[in-house]
């Protein structure tokens, strides 16, 4: 498997209007019909009443940093020639957590809390969502 890209989602019809916006530079989450709540990552259903009424919705690509590491070592191309990141974890405005990278923002200046703002990373024909520091 030399040559696979571990940094690339892989996008099916489901996904596609997800990577579509991104590409345009909003960031989609799916809310439910039947309990009212947002979710990431995109699912069929919601995950917390079960309910197949759900539908896309644009974010307002607000969210506020919960947990982060600072990565120093990636042995997986092409982790290793981007350190060091922050892989982090985001609680977005709309109410779901989100897995992501902080980027623009000195290590010793994150702190949990902060406001971030989403911006997205080219990687071959697919953006995906980091976020940068806002305040």
């Amino acid at each position: 498997m030399s040559g696979a890209r571990f940094d690339l989602p892989e996008v099916d019809a489901f996904t596609r209007p997800y990577w579509d916006a991104a590409a345009e530079g909003r960031l989609l989450v799916r809310r439910c019909g039947g309990c009212g709540r947002a979710h990431h990552y995109p699912r069929e259903f919601c995950p917390r009443c079960w309910s197949e009424d759900v539908r896309w919705e644009r974010a307002s690509g607000r969210a506020t940093l919960y947990t982060w590491s600072v990565v120093h070592r990636n042995d997986l191309p092409p982790f290793g020639e981007r350190v060091p990141y922050v892989a982090a974890v985001v609680d977005l405005a709309e109410g779901p957590r989100m897995m992501t990278e902080v980027v623009e923002c000195e290590e010793g200046a994150l702190r949990a809390g902060m406001g971030l703002e989403v911006t997205f990373r080219g990687l071959g024909d697919v953006w995906v969502p980091v976020f940068r520091p806002w305040e």
